[in-house]
């Protein structure tokens, strides 16, 4: 009993249009009561309709809204949850003639992100996404603010009261986007010394919960926040991970992608996004176990031709191997790994198989280093890819093979020493 307590009663409202294939709609749906259930929610029930076009007045037809109405009447519910953003005249519409909290998959996903957000930066972008979504929606606060206007009669506090509102919410956005841009700053700079150190960069990506965390987790000795629910990790988290030839790489974890993801939000986590354009090889990570997973792939593949990305190397991580559904047939085009986060041995291959892939971004060296270069001997195992190492006695120097990146540092040291 103390758990419904705790968790708000909820109903679910989704829209299809013909344009919206059966099985997208359901996975759409299900998405949405996922989330739900995220956001400590407990769906009483769903509510879906077959519609040519949204209703543009109350999203969804006449009789729906009644039959709405008989169902909150009925269960009580404390929360209706629409799978769409609602425009501020169709949440104004469905407020006068429900008797319900009335909100959208946005504002879901926006109180999600709240409640996840971390850094200082990460609650930041949150409260912009969130007064910028409401800053539109001000005017449909309640029919007597819409009556007021210019002219006789119609002049007011009630008037003033929303256009401080709004003015107080415009600078409130122009005060969180100039606290940002000097975070933004901070983060260019800390980049471009990682860029000058020629770090190599390696990023996870995927759909929201297909076990990035847990995978980083893993891979770096981190303490990344990871659990079986959605947008589990908000802010990016970067930590050394080291390959098993001593090769150091930069590992960046990133938030969960979506299909559907509200524009403000795309804008406001843009910056969590930035990391993977400046990564020189991407893991994407799709969770093997979910029967959606051709879709969320794609959702992921799509958002990284947004971003502009998707020409960097890539490896498709399929993981949850040990409990993947029984449809599962693996169609990525690029290098692919089976893996289950939780197990060693498939760690070990997959780094095994990052090692591979950036070897391929490599020039091979053979090099004799003196003995007394003994930096230069430690670079070597830190910052290339060292696959042979043996001393001379006889000449007192160390014979060294491997490869290393073009444009790093330590590429034009070794022209000193090649064979």
């Amino acid at each position: 009993m103390e758990q419904d307590t705790v968790f708000e009663k909820v109903i679910l409202v989704g829209c299809q249009t013909t344009e919206d294939e059966d099985l997208r709609f359901q996975y759409s749906m299900e998405e949405l009561e996922s989330l739900t259930e995220t956001a400590k929610g407990k769906v009483l029930m769903q509510i879906v309709q077959k519609r040519p076009k949204i209703h543009p007045a109350t999203y969804i037809g006449k009789g729906k809204v009644e039959e709405l109405q008989a169902l909150v009447d009925e269960l009580e519910p404390d929360l209706i949850i629409f799978n769409d953003e609602l425009s501020p005249s169709q949440n104004r519409n469905l407020s006068s003639g429900l008797k319900a909290r009335i909100i959208d998959r946005t504002q879901l996903i926006l109180d999600i992100f709240a409640q996840r957000a971390r850094s200082k930066e990460g609650k930041l972008q949150v409260e912009l996404a969130q007064l910028q979504y409401l800053l539109p929606r001000l005017s449909g606060q309640g029919i007597e603010m819409s009556r007021l206007g210019a002219g006789i009669g119609t002049r007011g506090p009630g008037e003033t009261k929303l256009e401080s509102d709004r003015r107080h919410i415009r600078k409130k956005i122009d005060d969180i986007k100039s606290q940002l841009s000097v975070i933004v700053q901070h983060r260019d700079r800390y980049r471009e010394r990682r860029k000058k150190n020629k770090a190599f960069q390696i990023a996870l990506v995927g759909y929201t919960n297909a076990g990035k965390s847990t995978l980083f987790n893993r891979l770096t000795e981190a303490d990344s926040f990871e659990e079986n629910r959605l947008f589990a990790t908000l802010d990016p988290m970067t930590r050394k991970t080291i390959l098993p030839s001593g090769f150091t790489a930069l590992l960046t974890d990133t938030v969960g992608f979506i299909q559907d993801l509200p524009t403000t939000l795309i804008a406001a986590f843009r910056s969590t996004l930035e990391e993977v354009g400046e990564a020189d090889l991407l893991l994407h990570v799709v969770d093997m176990s979910n029967e959606d997973y051709f879709s969320h792939e794609q959702t992921v593949n799509k958002l990284l031709e947004d971003l502009d990305v998707h020409q960097i190397p890539q490896i498709t991580v399929y993981n949850k191997r040990d409990i993947a559904h029984q449809d599962f047939v693996p169609n990525a085009r690029n290098e692919t790994a089976f893996i289950s986060a939780f197990s060693e041995e498939d760690r070990k291959n997959l780094l095994i198989k990052m090692e591979q892939s950036i070897i391929g971004l490599m020039e091979p060296y053979h090099v004799m280093v003196p003995s007394d270069e003994g930096k230069l001997l430690v670079q070597l195992k830190n910052d290339t890819i060292l696959r042979e190492l043996r001393f001379d006695e006889e000449k007192q120097h160390y014979e060294c093979k491997g490869f290393s990146l073009t444009d790093h540092q330590i590429t034009g040291q070794l022209k000193r020493f090649s064979k």
